[in-house]
């Protein structure tokens, strides 16, 4: 048997580092999604002991504040593409409002820390967000297209191939072919 899970990012992280943080005892408190402030200077071997554990959970402690901006930009661009709403503005203005920064700023930092730019980073998270509607859902290639903001089911297909090496309707046969196999089993 197989089952599908949605889940929410932001909120499922941000129930591991309450109970982590409870755990530890640490006194803090939340300021931004991925921002803490401690309310008393945590001792050298708390700060360890968070590393090792919040590295189970693939969560890392950022102290530079170069990359602690660029994992707000990823942040916010994953929120953006995996809402549940539609948000109706250009991603440079959704990110500039979102981080009270320019985006030409934003932009400068992210490709200088992540030798990446910001829209391949939405572009990415954009085809990885298809290909779960495509697995998970019943909407057709032109509902997903619209969902992701793209101008056209052309667009999205070109994207979707030139990321993963196939067009996005070889996915879904694909994705049929093993739900076959699986079922045989």
């Amino acid at each position: 048997m197989k089952i599908f899970v949605k889940f929410d990012f932001n909120t499922l992280a941000k129930r591991v580092l309450e109970d982590q943080f409870g755990s530890l005892g640490a006194k803090y408190r939340m300021l931004n999604f991925g921002e803490i402030e401690f309310l008393e200077p945590p001792r050298k071997q708390m700060l360890e002991e968070m590393e090792k554990r919040f590295a189970n959970y693939g969560i890392e402690i950022i102290e530079n504040q170069k990359t602690a901006l660029v994992q707000k930009i990823k942040d916010a661009i994953t929120a953006m593409v995996f809402s549940d709403e539609q948000i109706n503005v250009k991603s440079s203005v959704y990110l500039s409002e979102k981080l009270g920064h320019s985006y030409g700023y934003l932009s400068n930092i992210f490709s200088e820390v992540t030798y990446s730019s910001v829209e391949n980073f939405i572009i990415l998270q954009k085809i990885e967000y298809a290909k779960q509607l495509l697995i998970v859902s019943q909407l057709s290639l032109t509902e997903i297209a619209n969902k992701l903001n793209y101008s056209s089911v052309a667009h999205l297909s070109t994207q979707f191939k030139n990321t993963t090496g196939i067009t996005p309707t070889q996915f879904q046969k694909i994705i049929r072919k093993r739900r076959e196999i699986a079922i045989k089993k």
